[in-house]
């Protein structure tokens, strides 16, 4: 699995550790940066993260900023990304397992290294479960996706 990875500065701190716990899934990371602690843009980031799973260059993204809140918003506006802000490792795989989710996005300012490693692995790790309530379920989050075009 290819897995495209962005940062604001607020999250740069975190990425070598979400990386290495990314590639510790077995997972192949396409750093899309930043790299310093230079302010920059989360939305530009997120745009970056969203287009690369979008265009097929990675299966999956994901995004790290101060809340994780910010990089979930903007690449939620991404036609056929599905981003979720988890914080806890039960999520991070469930919101594969249940709901797709394409993107995660991690607060840097609200977990600490060890439990971002936890949460990215969790979340690289899960499968779609493809069970018939889910599929239905996503068709209609489509419907709402294409209503707001």
């Amino acid at each position: 699995m290819r897995i495209a990875l962005g940062a604001d500065h607020a999250g740069f701190p975190l990425k070598a550790r979400v990386t290495e716990a990314l590639e510790g899934t077995g997972a192949e990371v396409l750093d899309l940066g930043t790299n310093s602690t230079e302010p920059v843009d989360y939305p530009d980031v997120a745009r970056k993260v969203g287009h690369a799973v979008v265009a097929g260059e990675a299966d999956r993204g994901v995004l790290v900023c101060g809340s994780g809140a910010g990089v979930a918003v903007a690449a939620c506006k991404i036609r056929g990304i599905r981003a979720a802000t988890c914080h806890d490792t039960y999520s991070a795989h469930q919101c594969v397992e249940h709901d797709d989710v394409n993107v995660l996005c991690v607060g840097a300012r609200v977990v600490g290294p060890e439990l971002a490693a936890e949460l990215v692995a969790a979340y690289a790790l899960a499968q779609f479960t493809g069970a018939e309530r889910h599929v239905r379920r996503l068709a209609k989050v489509a419907e709402i996706e294409a209503e707001g075009a």
